[in-house]
């Protein structure tokens, strides 16, 4: 029997994604899914997840095609649970004729076969599993981390960085990250300043794309970086040109005390770097493990928190401890690391976000 509370949030969601508040309707999956459990696995919740999320994928420019794979996955997800599920059905050869004239595939993976015969990814793929049954069980540990496998069997990232966002905190900054995430701008963008006991700092999207090299990007790495969205700041045609206000929710007790209230600097906190006043743009911050830089408290806009839902080579672990793992590599005089760990692509599932990363 279904639990009332779960219908009514899927009711509830239903009318968020007609709203067109597709967050929010993710929101409540999410949390109808953490209060009735496995009750929660089933094909209307599956439909509601896909509808909510080929809509983020639609709305964003160029279209979202990762998110697009999420939604024709979520569809599918519902039609194991009920294959005679209409509305899933409806969803998902619709999304399905969007996505072929697209040219988007249902995998990112390359195809394998076509029409019967191997393709050239196909012939390799196959001398591959060829070669991996040759070698002892003994030393599949060892392969998995060399494939960089995560827990999911995906060999596209060595990391992810789980954040909570805090929109009721820092809304502009949480909109503008979310947008330049949805929209892949941070994809490929590496970590420029790493500074070990104190922050890791990235998001230049305009000058640091891995390797760090000027001659890649044409400026130097950690000088550019712009606001997803016009908050009346910088040239309203020039994209480029935007920054964002400060957004402020930490304040001292009494002058001098030390002592702060509110969201504020601690460590596996995520922030906005800037050069001055209401000049945030891209660029952000994660505090390292037991750094607590109070100094910045009222200077620099707090956004998130790493959790512990992370996880590093296949292995959970805290979002602390894997900011700390980027804190101690080896740098130059400048602070830049000389193998810098970039941004594969970041995901956003309401106010979480997930940063998966590659490790060179």
């Amino acid at each position: 029997m279904i639990p009332s509370g779960l219908k009514e949030a899927w009711e509830t969601a239903e009318k968020q994604i007609d709203a067109g508040e597709y967050d929010d309707a993710l929101k409540t999956l999410r949390e109808s899914w953490s209060e009735h459990g496995d009750k929660a696995d089933h094909a209307n919740t599956w439909t509601l997840v896909g509808d909510a999320k080929q809509a983020l994928a639609e709305g964003s420019t160029p279209v979202n095609r990762k998110m697009l794979r999420d939604a024709s996955n979520a569809y599918k997800s519902a039609l194991k649970k009920d294959p005679k599920h209409r509305d899933a059905r409806r969803a998902s050869n619709a999304l399905q004729a969007k996505m072929d004239g697209l040219g988007i595939r249902t995998s990112s993976l390359p195809k394998m076969i076509d029409d019967g015969t191997p393709t050239i990814y196909g012939l390799v793929a196959i001398m591959l599993v060829g070669m991996l049954l040759l070698t002892s069980i003994k030393y599949m540990p060892e392969i998995k981390a060399a494939l960089h496998l995560t827990s999911e069997g995906s060999s596209d990232w060595d990391a992810t960085l789980a954040i909570e966002l805090y929109p009721d905190a820092a809304p502009k900054t949480v909109d503008s990250f979310k947008d330049h995430s949805r929209n892949g701008r941070y994809d490929g963008i590496a970590f420029h300043r790493v500074i070990d006991g104190f922050m890791v700092q990235g998001g230049d999207i305009s000058c640091s794309a891995y390797p760090l090299t000027q001659s890649s990007t044409g400026c130097n790495p950690g000088t550019g970086g712009y606001s997803a969205m016009w908050y009346g700041q910088g040239d309203q045609n020039d994209m480029t040109t935007w920054t964002m206000p400060d957004e402020f929710d930490c304040a001292e007790t009494s002058q001098g005390s030390g002592q702060w209230v509110g969201t504020c600097h601690a460590p596996g906190i995520l922030a906005m770097a800037n050069s001055g006043p209401n000049t945030g743009g891209s660029q952000f911050y994660l505090v390292d493990k037991d750094s607590t830089p109070s100094h910045l408290n009222g200077k620099h806009t707090v956004f998130g928190m790493a959790t512990d839902d992370s996880t590093y080579l296949g292995s959970d672990i805290g979002g602390i401890e894997l900011i700390d793992r980027m804190s101690v590599l080896t740098v130059d005089e400048g602070d830049r690391p000389l193998s810098p760990p970039y941004i594969h692509s970041i995901e956003i599932d309401g106010n979480m976000a997930y940063m998966h990363l590659i490790f060179p």
